[in-house]
């Protein structure tokens, strides 16, 4: 069936309509689209009207073009979360009724930096432990977490295999995770962690980096995580005051 308007949007219509065919499953996840050619024919439209449609479906994360092969559907996320709810990895793994798992990497240690003592107001001397973990959902490595804390407030029944630290810092050591200072940043292919999250080349990473404060406003921890960006996705709601 083509589709005609009058509009200067078309290729809008050409989005919306790709859209709904992959919501009724006539392109299925991780299948290749007609080309550009075919679409344009089906369509009714120019090859420029699709070519602009499936510019802005790959910005949406929704088609992935793989050069020299096609382009393909995205898998849709298993893990969606509004960015102002504050939750664990842990428990974003368990929402969506998958088992969370851990692969430890590294336990490091060194002496704060100027940039510690200014995001922690801790001391010169303090000592800033960083782990570096993989999270797994059924055993599919999906986030790679890199955290850094003061020793001094780390929890001393902490372990590598230990999941949520939320849930760490408030069993052992009386501390509520109460709010997180958040920025998320698109990365393309990582030469170090795509290929522990065994992603392909062409995908891409949601880095979530955190600030975590606890219920007196006292900066406990600092996370980078990266986000399989085929697996997560974030919003976030927003009025007007």
């Amino acid at each position: 069936m083509s589709i005609k308007s009058d509009t200067d949007h078309l290729y809008l219509e050409i989005v919306d309509r790709i859209k709904k065919d992959i919501d009724r499953g006539i392109y299925k996840e991780d299948e290749k689209l007609p080309s550009e050619f075919d679409l344009a024919k089906q369509l009714g439209v120019s090859r420029q009207i699709v070519r602009e449609a499936l510019r802005v479906l790959e910005e949406e994360n929704i088609i992935v073009h793989r050069h020299g092969v096609g382009t393909f559907v995205n898998p849709k996320p298993l893990f969606t979360s509004g960015i102002e709810e504050l939750f664990s990895v842990t428990e974003m793994i368990k929402r969506v009724g998958k088992k969370p798992g851990t692969i430890f990497i590294s336990s490091t240690s060194r002496k704060a930096t100027e940039d510690d003592v200014n995001k922690f107001n801790c001391s010169k001397d303090e000592e800033i432990v960083i782990i570096e973990r993989v999270r797994t959902s059924d055993d599919e490595p999906v986030v790679y977490c890199i955290d850094q804390i003061p020793k001094s407030i780390l929890p001393k029944n902490f372990t590598h295999e230990s999941g949520s630290i939320f849930d760490l810092f408030e069993r052992e050591a009386g501390c509520y995770i109460s709010y997180a200072v958040t920025t998320i940043e698109p990365l393309g292919f990582s030469e170090k962690i795509s290929p522990i999250l065994h992603c392909e080349v062409d995908a891409s990473l949601l880095v979530m980096k955190q600030m975590h404060f606890d219920q007196n406003d006292n900066p406990v921890f600092y996370s980078c995580n990266y986000f399989r960006a085929d697996k997560f996705s974030f919003h976030v709601l927003r009025k007007r005051s």
